[in-house]
């Protein structure tokens, strides 16, 4: 949630920068509603500060042995005054809040643009794009066919089971996914990240605080109306939210954590867009990363988690590159984001496998996570990005490990979690 006060200081900045995310609700309305809730605020304090001298005047009296009754009466009625007041103030800061609640973040340090044709690509993997087909000599497949044939993958079973979108994986297939979640945890463990299996299940004030909700509430799976729980979208949830209304200590940051968790998303605006096989779930498995940070080096940090996910992709030795988000990009509640992209080479597209985003304070303004600088507490940022998600690192597996006898070839840092497997064969 954006800061009141800088908004009042800088109005016309930041509805210019809030626009370029095309927010839903103007801060023009927003100031509309300060404007009228500030002067409220002065004539309350000023009620409160007549009535202690009111009261004050009332001990004096008594003290003396005066009659006190018209004092008394006037205590009563600027008490009255003020529950009038206050109600009314109370109604508009919550009007306040809530409108704040689905305005977006401003991204100052965010490449300008519209739509993501203007997003940049600020750096290339090691690996060219065209690293495991520039000699082919034979036809490959996509990730569904493969998988089929294969016997790792079952969309058929997955559908019958619970609808599109919710894939099975079957064999070697569920060991290859496991062991993609095991490395990517055991290298988190490696650079000193700490470990949580955090619920999958969470509470609406929850959501609110790394701004799921309320304006994504249609995207999210919730629970029937007497629990008003909601399935996770991704483990940033749950482990942003575990420092929720806390103080962490400043020699603490940055605190690294991480997560593996399913993810459920209903994916309502996915209409149109391609959901064949892995593509597009509404339940999938990711490592989740997120950083508590110093406000003064948060950015730093950020490439430092960026790094790390960059890293991943190294080791399992996939084509990839590091997209730097345009404004009109940007998700809802983040300043700056990088998204990491694995080539597919059957796809023919560069598939998004990481979000690696600054959300500056705006969500520890949300769940009001704070540290010490300097003797005086202020809103620390927040930092998070997929460590990796497994669906489409396995497309980019799929794409660039098949071989031309049709089995697949499994990298090599995936090997000691198969148990020395080197290939998934066709199934006879």
């Amino acid at each position: 949630m954006l800061d009141i006060k800088k908004i009042r200081e800088n109005p016309e900045y930041y509805i210019a920068e809030t626009e370029k995310k095309y927010t839903t609700v103007s801060l023009r309305d927003v100031l509309a509603v300060d404007n009228e809730r500030r002067p409220l605020l002065t004539e309350v304090e000023r009620l409160k500060s007549e009535r202690n001298a009111q009261s004050k005047r009332i001990g004096e009296l008594k003290k003396k042995g005066e009659n006190a009754d018209e004092a008394q009466a006037a205590t009563r009625e600027l008490g009255n005054k003020i529950d009038e007041l206050d109600k009314k103030l109370k109604e508009l800061d919550y009007k306040q809040t809530e409108m704040l609640m689905h305005v977006p973040n401003i991204a100052p340090r965010s490449p300008e643009g519209k739509d993501s044709s203007d997003n940049v690509v600020e750096k290339d993997g090691p690996i060219p794009f065209d690293y495991y087909t520039k000699n082919d000599d034979f036809a490959r497949v996509d990730h569904k066919t493969l998988g089929e044939r294969l016997g790792i993958f079952d969309f058929e079973r997955g559908a019958k089971i619970s609808g599109s979108g919710f894939p099975v994986y079957r064999g070697l297939g569920s060991r290859l996914e496991r062991a993609l979640i095991q490395f990517f945890l055991d290298e988190h463990q490696k650079a000193g990240f700490e470990e949580f299996t955090p619920p999958y299940l969470v509470t609406r004030n929850t959501m609110r605080g790394t701004g799921q909700l309320p304006k994504f509430e249609e995207d999210m799976y919730r629970c029937d109306k007497d629990d008003d729980l909601f399935l996770i979208p991704t483990a940033e949830v749950p482990l942003t939210n575990l420092y929720s209304g806390e103080v962490i200590p400043e020699s603490e940051l940055p605190k690294r954590i991480c997560a593996y968790s399913a993810c459920f998303r209903r994916e309502a605006g996915s209409y149109g867009k391609d959901t064949r096989g892995l593509l597009r779930l509404h339940q999938f498995n990711k490592v989740e990363m997120v950083y508590f940070a110093h406000p003064e080096h948060s950015y730093e940090d950020h490439e430092e988690l960026t790094r790390f996910g960059e890293k991943l992709l190294e080791k399992l030795g996939l084509p990839y590159h590091r997209l730097a988000l345009c404004k009109g990009d940007l998700g809802f509640g983040a300043a700056k984001c990088y998204d990491l992209e694995v080539y597919a080479p059957v796809e023919k597209k560069w598939l998004e496998v990481s979000s690696c985003s600054n959300f500056e304070d705006y969500q520890a303004r949300r769940a009001n996570i704070k540290t010490k600088v300097g003797g005086k507490n202020v809103y620390l940022h927040t930092l998070n990005g997929s460590g990796l998600a497994t669906p489409r690192v396995m497309v980019g597996i799929c794409d660039n490990y098949q071989q031309k006898d049709g089995s697949l070839k499994i990298p090599e840092v995936l090997r000691p979690y198969m148990g020395g497997l080197e290939f998934i064969t066709p199934k006879k």
